[in-house]
Formats: C-alpha cells, structure tokens, sequence
C-alpha cells in the first residue's frame, strides 16, 4: 500500500539533495512524496541551523504537526509519523525531545540513510522514539540507493561535505563534521544516471566543494577542476555549476577550467562575508580580502564574463564602521551579480557567540540595509546589462503566468518567457529584452538540442 511522504525543507541547496536521497531511501518502504502534509503518513522537517532563530522556526512547525498529528489519531484513526532531520536535529536533537516529545525520529544529516531502521524503532503506543545523531563510521553515500525518480532539467549532485574550515560563526563543522569528499567513480555514476534521466545542468554540492580530494580509484586523487574535467565528457551534461566554495581553495587548476571547459557557467558563488582585513582574522577565514581580489582578477583573466556572488555578513562582533565601510568599498569594487547578507546572529557552541564584543542590533539593522541597497543596486545593473544579449536559457519550469516558461540563463538568472510546457528540458536560445531586479524577461529566438 502506497503511503504519503512529505518533507519539509529549509535552508542550503545541500538539504534539498538530503530532502531528494530520503526519498529515495524511503521508496522501498511504499513511501510516496505529496506537496503538502495534509493526508501525510510521514512527514520530515529537513533543518537548517544557519540561519537566526532557525530551531525557533521548526519548534514552531512541530508546534502544527502536533495538532495535525492528534487530529489525524483521534478522528480519522491514523498514525502520522514525524521526524526532525538535518542540522538542528544534529545540534539540538536532546531538546526536540525535550520540547517535542510528539516527534517520532530525530536523525541527523550524516545518518538519514538509516531512516528504514529507525521507522522500524518506533513504537507511538508507548512513546518509544528513535534518535541517531552520531557521526557513523560508514559513510552515508555508499549506503544510499540509487535515484528513485528524475530530478528534473537541473539537478543537485553532493561531491563533498562536512568543513575543516572552523569559521568562527559557523556550526557546520560540528553539525555535518570534517571534510569527506565522495570517490570521484561514485561521482560520475550518479551524473551519468542523472543525465539518463533528463537532467541537462548539475550543480555540484560541498559545504567547502572546491576543497574537494575524491579518491580517483587508481591512487591519486582529484581535484575539482579534475571532476569537472571529468564531468563534461558525460554526452548530454551540458551545464556545470558548483557552491559553495572557498577562497582559499581556488587553485590554478579549477580557475583554468573557467576558461576551457566550455559546460562550466560563467557564474560562481565566492563567499568572502566581509570587507575588513581585520574582522576576517577574527573571523578565521585565514585569507585577507587581496587574496580574494587576486581570485577574481585570475578568473576574470580567463573568464572575462563571469557573473559573481557572495556571502556577507554585518555587525560580527568587533565591526566598527570603518570595517563596514571596508565591506562596502569591497562590493563597490568587485561588482557582484547576485549576493546573500545577513546580520550577525550567535550560534551556540561557536567562538564568536562568546564575544562580549557584540554590535547592538540597531547598527547591524542599519548596516545591513545599506550594504543591500548596494547589492540590489550592481544585481539591477546586472541584469539590465544584459538587454540585447542573446543567451541560451535552460527551460527548468511553467512560469508564474499563463503561457510563460521560466529558466536560468548562464548567469544564473531567472529568466521568463512566453513558450509551451514542452519545452521543458530545452536550452533555448532567448533575446533579453527587460532586465528587472531579480530575474528577466526574454523572447525566444530559436533553440539547441532537445531533452
């Protein structure tokens, strides 16, 4: 009997793999995923602990699923089974259980290939739970099946996870642990079976991915510029895209495939989080802001149009304004197409949530508006630069309209179009014609390949 799945995911591109595995590993069992929780047997809150009040944001879904859950038990006679998974389950898994003693599961991003056993752990009858938050000696991707249904035009592909890095903000060392990167044999062989499936762009997946070093099978390893070296010899991939990375770990070989690998997209993800020297040493990015301009002059040597996006952070503990205006002066200079800000909120368990150096959170509301008033303006630039040029777009979804398709350019842009669902799958080549403040408007002018 087929039973429904839902699943709930927050946060990284990274999760959104993690939310498609589980379905996979949950396909044996008779699950079915369904959009929404109504009339779900199984429902799955993916976490995500980077960002403010993220546990408070699923302590207030858990909050819903618990009415749901006892509706579900006392008018219709069904159980509903709920579990917390990702990295506030592997943070906070002892007060989920505390707080939420209606939750059945609490699995961790590290042991979600185990959710057939612990499904089989729990008993509601009599409140018996099932936990594992632990950092298994096997590794979790050599246990997973295989794809249990297409991922669409474009898809995620994890090559890498877990940091070695120790930011003082982030929780991602302890909550995905150290760095592991996936044999680059593996790798392949889940881009080939997506690529059979229709995928036509992969993003490559890491929480540091250029710090990849998967076991080439034969002794050495690779690199990731090897990998998408590597990848691009796969017939039907015809785009490439990685995140998030590393400036540290940009190195010569993976800055050259730019320039030579022609289904790399011109685009990149390059976090730096800010603009001073001196609060990125406190920081422990182990990389001054020179090093990260010397980055990008080597990429746009051999990729003169490579569209940029950051990370940034206001008001980490010890900004003055002298280091938010390093941070604005640094944007004003690189020139970004797309970027991520947020104001500085304390993680536990990290150094800097200990500081007694926290900036009041007036000046970081002030700081933060106007290094998006910045951002926003160079991601409007960008995209009315791009007026007039005649871009392959990857058809990805029907749009928000009737008769309109929506896709990405190379850029990485959201792109809408008038078209039919068939062209799903499709790169198109498409006029810009409006560039808006988050995406723009095209016209089709003839097409490439079919899915």
């Amino acid at each position: 009997m087929t039973k429904k799945l839902y699943i709930k995911t927050y946060g990284c591109q990274m999760n959104v793999y993690d939310s498609d595995r589980m379905t996979d590993v949950l396909a044996p069992l008779g699950y079915s995923p369904i959009e929404t929780p109504d009339g779900a047997d199984m429902v799955i809150l993916n976490t995500c602990h980077i960002r403010e009040k993220a546990s408070e944001k699923v302590f207030s879904e858990l909050g819903r699923l618990r009415m749901m859950k006892e509706k579900a038990r006392d008018q219709q006679g069904r159980a509903v089974t709920i579990a917390v998974a990702g990295c506030v389950a592997q943070a906070e898994g002892a007060e989920i259980t505390r707080r939420a003693p209606w939750v059945d599961i609490v699995v961790g991003p590290q042991t979600y290939h185990r959710l057939p056993e612990l499904i089989a752990e729990i008993d509601p009858s009599v409140r018996k739970r099932a936990i594992d938050t632990d950092f298994p000696q096997e590794v979790k991707f050599d246990l997973l099946p295989e794809e249990h249904a297409p991922r669409g035009p474009a898809a995620f592909l994890s090559v890498q996870e877990g940091c070695d890095k120790f930011c003082a903000f982030c929780v991602v060392p302890y909550t995905r642990g150290a760095e592991y990167s996936r044999p680059a044999a593996n790798v392949l062989a889940e881009a080939r079976r997506l690529v059979g499936s229709g995928t036509r762009e992969i993003t490559l997946l890491g929480q540091n991915v250029n710090a990849y070093h998967g076991d080439d099978g034969h002794g050495s390893v690779w690199s990731l510029g090897r990998l998408i070296h590597a990848l691009a010899e796969i017939d039907g991939l015809e785009r490439i895209r990685y995140t998030t990375s590393h400036p540290l770990d940009m190195d010569d070989e993976l800055i050259a495939a730019h320039g030579n690998v022609p289904q790399l997209m011109p685009y990149l993800h390059l976090p730096i989080q800010s603009g001073s020297d001196r609060v990125l040493d406190a920081m422990n990015r182990r990389h001054s802001k020179d090093v990260y301009f010397d980055v990008i002059d080597k990429l746009r040597h051999v990729r003169p149009d490579i569209a940029m996006s950051g990370d940034f952070i206001v008001g980490f503990p010890g900004e003055s304004d002298q280091d938010f205006a390093d941070t604005l002066a640094l944007i004003d200079k690189v020139g970004y197409a797309s970027a991520y800000s947020f104001k500085y909120s304390p993680r536990p368990g990290t150094p800097a949530s200990v500081s007694d150096l926290q900036v009041p959170e007036a000046v970081k509301a002030d700081r933060l508006e106007a290094l998006q008033q910045l951002l926003n303006a160079q991601q409007f630039a960008f995209n009315k630069k791009t007026e007039g040029m005649r871009l392959d777009i990857l058809v990805e979804r029907v749009g928000g309209r009737a008769g309109q398709m929506a896709g990405r350019s190379p850029f990485m842009q959201a792109v809408n179009f008038a078209g039919s669902e068939d062209q799903i799958g499709q790169i198109i080549a498409c006029d810009i014609i409006e560039g808006r403040q988050n995406s723009v408007t095209a016209e089709i002018t003839s097409m490439k390949g079919a899915a």
